[in-house]
This record gives C-alpha cells, sequence and structure tokens, in this order.
C-alpha cells in the first residue's frame, strides 16, 4: 500500500523530469512517456541563455535566506514569551495567533498589498522579506516545544543573575534544536515556494523569484507555443534544493522530542 500511494506520489514528478529531457515535438504528442526518445538538454542550456535563470535564483536565495533566519529567531522569540512570561492579554494574543492560522493566505493578499503600498515597500525587497519574517504557525510550533521543556532548567541561570534573553538564548534555546531545525525546514520550503505574496509586493522582472519567474514562462511572457521541457527543466532545477535539504534534515526533522528528553 505504501509503495502504491508512493509511486502515485512521486509520478508526477517523473513525468517532470522525463519530459525536461524531452524535444518539444515529443513533449507535446507524447506528454506521459517517462523514457523519452531523444535524450535533449537544449532546455536547460535555453534557461541559462535565453531566461534571466541566475538573476531569479539569486534573488530567491537572498530572499529565502533572510525570511528563514529572521523567522526562526523571531518565531523563536514570541514562542518563549508565550510559554514562559507571565502578562496582561497573553491568553489572547496566542487565542489570535491561532485565529490567523485557520484563515486562508489567500485572504491576506488585498491586504497586503494596500499595507506595503501605503508605506512605500510595494516592488521592493523589503516588500518581499518583511511581511514574512513571522509566522504564526512558527510560534506555535516553537511555544509547544517550549512547554514541554521543564521550568527547572532556568532556575541555576536565574539565580547567577541571567535576564530573560540570556536566559532564552543560552539554556533554552539550545535545547529545543529539534523544533528549531524543523521551523527553519518549514521555513525554507514555503519562502523558496512561496508564490502569491511575491505577485502581490513586487512587478519589476529585476525582483522576480524563481516561483514568479517560471509562472511567466507558464503563462507565455518568455515563450511562443507548449515549450514543456523549458518549463518542466525549470520546475526540476527549482526543486533540486529542497529535496536535497529534506534528505539531509529528515532524521532531525522526525525527531521532535530530543529537546524535552534532555531536560
Amino acid at each position: 500500500m505504501l509503495g502504491v500511494l508512493a509511486l502515485v506520489y512521486i509520478y508526477p514528478f517523473l513525468i517532470t523530469l522525463s519530459s525536461a529531457f524531452k524535444t518539444d515535438d515529443e513533449a507535446t504528442n507524447d506528454p506521459l512517456r517517462l523514457i523519452p526518445q531523444i535524450w535533449s538538454f537544449a532546455s536547460f542550456e535555453r534557461l541559462f541563455t535565453d531566461v534571466p535563470l541566475p538573476l531569479w535564483t539569486m534573488n530567491t536565495i537572498f530572499v529565502t535566506i533572510t525570511i528563514t533566519l529572521g523567522r526562526v529567531f523571531f518565531d523563536s522569540l514570541a514562542g518563549y514569551a508565550l510559554s514562559r512570561l507571565r502578562f496582561r492579554g497573553r491568553s489572547l494574543i496566542f487565542a489570535s495567533l491561532v485565529a490567523v492560522m485557520a484563515v486562508p493566505g489567500v485572504v491576506l493578499l488585498i491586504p497586503r498589498f494596500l499595507i506595503l503600498k501605503q508605506f512605500g515597500m510595494y516592488d521592493s525587497y523589503a516588500g518581499m522579506i518583511v511581511p514574512l519574517l513571522v509566522d504564526a504557525a512558527g510560534i506555535f510550533i516553537m511555544k509547544q516545544f517550549f512547554e514541554s521543556i521543564p521550568s527547572g532548567v532556568e532556575e541555576a541561570a536565574r539565580l547567577d543573575g541571567a535576564g530573560v534573553f540570556r536566559t532564552f538564548w543560552t539554556i533554552v534555546l539550545p535545547m529545543a534544536r529539534p523544533a528549531l531545525v524543523t521551523l527553519f525546514i518549514l521555513s525554507f520550503q514555503g519562502s523558496w515556494n512561496e508564490f502569491g505574496h511575491f505577485i502581490v509586493s513586487r512587478q519589476s522582472p529585476e525582483t522576480n523569484t524563481l516561483t514568479t519567474g517560471i509562472a511567466s514562462l507558464f503563462s507565455g511572457q518568455l515563450g511562443s507555443g507548449n515549450e514543456f521541457p523549458l518549463k518542466m527543466a525549470a520546475a526540476v532545477l527549482m526543486t533540486i534544493p529542497i529535496a536535497i535539504m529534506f534528505f539531509v534534515f529528515q532524521k532531525r526533522l522526525t525527531n521532535t522530542t530530543e529537546g524535552s528528553e534532555k531536560g
């Protein structure tokens, strides 16, 4: 059963990979063939000659790394505050975060666009990055993990005169490594594949990311005809970094109890 389900999920990717090495005619006439009759690398060559793929890649790397590091830091801070600090309105803030998680992201696109225009951040890297630096789901993950760590581990630091931030940074945060890895992977994947926000926050071709750039290929702005191999080659190259990250960190991603067990 697992093998059948795995085949169902991986089959579309195999079609994508196969089509990337086909000629235009074969990809159009026989799109479901897994082994190309004629292996062609023309689509990959065109990505680096006719299409500004290096620019899209550099924009994506810069935006993704910035957003990912920001989310890990700010979500951890917020999760720790909601888990450990006692202040008025804490329950209301947490309930608001849970409510935000229930709102479809597409509903927030137009308000984001209006806010970015009002603050003069539209069509800039700041407009692409700042609204994504904090994520309600990430705060929820960190809060739940911090609550699984016994509060007694922080007492020694307080007795030594450590403040709240130092206790968080030197004692609690290292113990939350499994949750941090999970948050890092999810944030990296979400930022790398983000599409809707980048559509409403930017317009210039110079700020295109891989998602918006490849979308322009599918809309026919940079090519003529079907051009399936070109589009599939771009999709394959875009998928490689995410696949590598999951293979490298899959053991850490599944182990989410290591920190609390050590505590």
